[in-house]
């Protein structure tokens, strides 16, 4: 990680992501779990060794060695699906390694500053437009970047912090106390927090906003470290996230994250409930709230 995200580094150094993605899926697949035979007693590695991954994916062990090592500039897109059923890679799991193939095989550069990300008028009318639940738009850094006003409501704690754009990984991570108050699953959520920041470092290595953010996260929270360190990817999916807000109370919310093609990079969240339950009361509530205050803090400007 160090080496990879060292300050003054000009980029991630994909040949050890590679090296240390591919590693550690080997390292979790017993010879049971693979199918094959465990021969020779006691085993000096965890997990499959390199010969054994080779043969799973029909490859030469010199060329795997390759691969582990952290090149995969030649490696053609029916040797990655073998080397993915070999490792029984998930879908992020196998994204990702194309992700870092792709990135190989590109031209190198230096790290690059994206423009500031903004938000197009109509993408924010579409927002405002959805009155009864919460939703905004993000980056793959978890920069909030647009909201209406429910969602302001709803995210009050995270935007409490002054730092524009807020981000929900730096609310995760660094102000820990805050975060475990006001998302219930918070070990799930620091899981998968890590993970899609890891998924967005395979798709664009030379991302300065992504880099600086992992060298901040890397050097202030020894949770983060750990998390990191695992080599976990996320894809953003639908699902339920609990959170205690403040002033209501408890809200299970269905989530659809939904990447939006004509922005690439952005994914649109929106959380609802069914009708009728105690979390649609909770928001109609929070939507009276959120009404009756003067001021809320926003995606750009923060409560003095």
């Amino acid at each position: 990680m160090d080496r990879a995200y060292g300050e003054g580094v000009t980029t991630i150094d994909l040949r050890t992501e590679i090296k240390e993605f591919l590693s550690s899926r080997r390292a979790r697949i017993t010879p049971e779990r693979a199918g094959l035979s465990a021969y020779g007693g006691k085993r000096r590695v965890k997990g499959l060794r390199r010969e054994e991954v080779a043969l799973l994916a029909g490859v030469s062990v010199d060329y795997y060695v390759r691969m582990e090592r952290g090149s995969l500039t030649g490696a053609s897109d029916g040797v990655l699906d073998a080397l993915a059923s070999a490792l029984q890679l998930d879908e992020a799991e196998r994204d990702h390694l194309f992700h870092l193939a792709r990135q190989s095989r590109a031209p190198g550069g230096p790290r690059r500053r994206r423009p500031a990300a903004t938000v197009r008028p109509a993408l924010q009318q579409v927002l405002d437009a959805l009155t009864d639940a919460p939703a905004w738009i993000c980056n793959g850094r978890y920069d909030v970047l647009a909201m209406n006003h429910l969602a302001r409501a709803l995210y009050s704690p995270v935007l409490a912090d002054t730092r524009r754009p807020a981000n929900t990984a730096r609310f995760v991570y660094l102000d820990p106390e805050a975060a475990k108050t006001f998302f219930v699953d918070y070990d799930r959520i620091v899981c998968d927090v890590a993970a899609k920041l890891r998924m967005e470092a395979g798709r664009n290595p030379h991302d300065e906003e992504l880099i600086a953010l992992v060298g901040e996260l890397s050097t202030r929270s020894e949770l983060f470290r750990q998390r990191w360190a695992s080599q976990d990817v996320r894809l953003h999916r639908s699902g339920r996230k609990r959170v205690h807000h403040p002033v209501v109370g408890r809200l299970d919310l269905d989530v659809e994250s939904l990447e939006m093609p004509a922005e690439p990079g952005l994914l649109l969240n929106v959380y609802t409930a069914p009708a009728g339950t105690a979390t649609a009361d909770g928001l109609a509530l929070l939507a009276s709230w959120a009404a009756s205050q003067e001021k809320l803090a926003t995606e750009t400007q923060a409560l003095s």
